[in-house]
């Protein structure tokens, strides 16, 4: 068995905090499915068996999904994602009682003003907040953004390894009763119900069904690296990109 450690505490916003919901790229409607079959978006552990850096394993796989994108990799070590989660939740390396998890909003919050320091490099994202029950929404974050970076409360139900993620699986469907888990929406092959989406986690690649997204997600944001993007497609441009970074602007200078 894989171990597998939970750290998504409570969604949480904060005042001046970016949103994408008046972004132009929200208000279109969404493909009407994101096949990535062919591309490989490389997720790692990142530590997140032995310490409940989900949040920080998070941005990790979300710089390299971008990068796979893009046809290149990027390298993000183990030890990297530890350092950011010490930065930004204030876990002490070797004391377990500080293991607490993060707040996605304050570790994003974190990201764009000191960066996501690698071996050879420090990247800085921007980023925004939607609302978690605008799927439509979602799926443009996952065209135009790579991955959406998620919250999501998983269920005792949630626990067995393999198998497709599901509101109709054995046992106890109560969202959280397991515990909150951070994790990237990367792909889907429709928008039904019971349509299928590829979620990286814990160092691979998870299938849900739409309707199980719907019962967990507790809160839902977009990252952009603007150095790592490939060109085109669908991601923000013009007035979006121009918003987005003077709306990330505008909170740090504040939340200072």
């Amino acid at each position: 068995m894989t171990a597998r450690k939970l750290g998504c505490l409570p969604a949480a916003t904060r005042p001046g905090q970016p949103v994408l919901t008046g972004l132009r790229m929200m208000a279109r409607q969404s493909p009407p499915r994101l096949i990535r079959d062919h591309i490989d978006p490389a997720p790692l552990m990142l530590g997140n068996d032995v310490l409940g850096d989900c949040t920080a394993a998070g941005i990790g796989n979300h710089i390299r999904a971008t990068a796979a994108l893009a046809g290149y990799q990027v390298a993000v070590r183990a030890e990297d994602a530890e350092a950011f989660y010490t930065a930004s939740t204030g876990y002490v390396p070797g004391d377990p009682s500080t293991d607490q998890g993060g707040v996605e909003v304050d570790v994003l919050t974190h990201a764009a003003r000191n960066g996501y320091a690698l071996a050879d490099q420090t990247l800085y994202p921007v980023w925004g907040s939607a609302d978690p029950e605008d799927l439509n929404g979602l799926r443009n974050i996952m065209a135009g953004l790579g991955a959406a970076y998620l919250g999501v409360q998983l269920a005792l139900a949630d626990q067995p390894e393999d198998g497709v993620w599901d509101t109709t699986t054995p046992g106890d469907q109560t969202p959280g009763s397991w515990g909150g888990h951070c994790l990237l929406a990367w792909a889907y092959d429709g928008t039904a119900e019971d349509s299928l989406v590829s979620l990286l986690t814990w160092g691979g690649i998870r299938k849900a069904t739409w309707r199980w997204v719907r019962s967990r997600i507790m809160e839902c944001h977009g990252l952009a690296w603007r150095q790592l993007m490939p060109a085109g497609g669908l991601a923000p441009a013009g007035e979006d990109w121009d918003a987005l970074v003077g709306a990330n602007r505008d909170y740090l200078t504040m939340a200072i």
